[in-house]
């Protein structure tokens, strides 16, 4: 295993969740052997404020973030991101005024992981409402992300691209928060050939897959039934699967979506290529819906997040579960790993 930098988790909307399952993965993961130590990036009197709450240990600041340094500390390692918290946080009532802390905690996640400072980053829940509301100009993580490594080289095709992972299910999705009648105008011939060829070439940089097996689901019911049901499948995901092939990459014609994501087919490929947003999540969500994981393919660092929300209304009550950020974590791990 090579030796990583520690992993950072940036704090998410303090009104939420965030804090609370940070502070509680980091309470799993500093007893574990072998991992890096874990350090979060926001402002430390969002964490203490929820540890005192709750009952957990409290947070220490961070002066560098090495790996030594956080090692050494007997709590959470928090280091400072240089914009405090504009309003004392309230559980359950996001403000608008803390956006400035949120947005600069994701952006030194990134700093870092591009000096190589960390070896991932994860990504505590945001409320991109509430961001909107403070001037955010991107629709979500994903999208800032990209942007902020816009101007450094990705070895491969570049994204980004969500795939979601849980209960041994890969799912990369050609759309996302789109509404369904334009996610169906989006479904292209150069929209899914862009993610195929990003998924093939994340699956053998990030998971250390010789040569992956892409399952394509199909649009229609029953995948078109031959036409009957619906052209997409003739008109542009066969032919365009044919082509892939051809090119080296394995990717089955479009297959039927309801017989997709049972486990005997699930076991015959590495990676489902969905076509929107609920035809991968509705199998993600069902196999593990505690242990789900967002990973951001095709970005020059590492990142992944919970895949889950703020959970506003159950902030501050001590009762949310860490399970999807500890499976986060462990998968940010598995990718630097790889990557190294």
């Amino acid at each position: 295993m090579p030796h990583l930098s520690p992993v950072a988790v940036s704090m998410g909307d303090p009104a939420g969740i965030g804090p609370e399952i940070i502070l509680k993965a980091w309470n799993n993961w500093h007893r574990r052997e072998g991992v890096p130590p874990l350090i979060a990036l926001g402002d430390i009197d969002a964490f203490t404020a929820t540890a005192q709450a709750l009952g957990l240990p409290e947070p220490r600041p961070l002066p560098t973030p090495t790996s030594d340094a956080a090692a050494a500390l007997d709590g959470l390692a928090v280091f400072d991101v240089g914009i405090k918290l504009a309003r004392p946080v309230q559980p359950g009532q996001a403000d608008p005024a803390n956006a400035a802390c949120i947005k600069a905690a994701i952006e030194t996640g990134v700093r870092l992981c591009l000096d190589g400072q960390v070896s991932g980053l994860v990504t505590a829940p945001i409320a991109k409402s509430v961001m909107y509301e403070a001037g955010f100009a991107f629709p979500g993580h994903t999208e800032f992300l990209a942007e902020l490594c816009a101007q450094t080289p990705v070895d491969g095709p570049s994204g980004p691209a969500m795939m979601l992972s849980a209960g041994g299910l890969r799912v990369v999705l050609v759309t996302i928060h789109e509404p369904l009648a334009r996610a169906l105008s989006l479904i292209t011939p150069q929209r899914v050939e862009a993610i195929a060829r990003l998924t093939d070439a994340a699956l053998r940089r990030d998971f250390g897959l010789a040569r992956p097996r892409l399952a394509l689901a199909g649009l229609n019911p029953h995948a078109g039934e031959g036409g009957a049901l619906g052209q997409e499948e003739i008109d542009i995901l066969d032919p365009l699967a044919a082509r892939l092939r051809a090119d080296g990459i394995n990717i089955t014609d479009a297959q039927p979506p309801d017989t997709l994501f049972h486990a005997e087919a699930r076991a015959g490929y590495d990676a489902a290529i969905c076509l929107y947003h609920d035809q991968g999540l509705i199998p993600v969500k069902t196999l593990d819906f505690h242990g789900g994981v967002n990973i951001t393919l095709g970005l020059p660092i590492v990142r992944t997040s919970p895949d889950h929300g703020t959970a506003f209304n159950i902030a501050g009550q001590g009762v949310a579960r860490p399970d999807s950020l500890l499976a986060a974590l462990d998968q940010a791990v598995k990718i630097a790993e790889c990557r190294a």
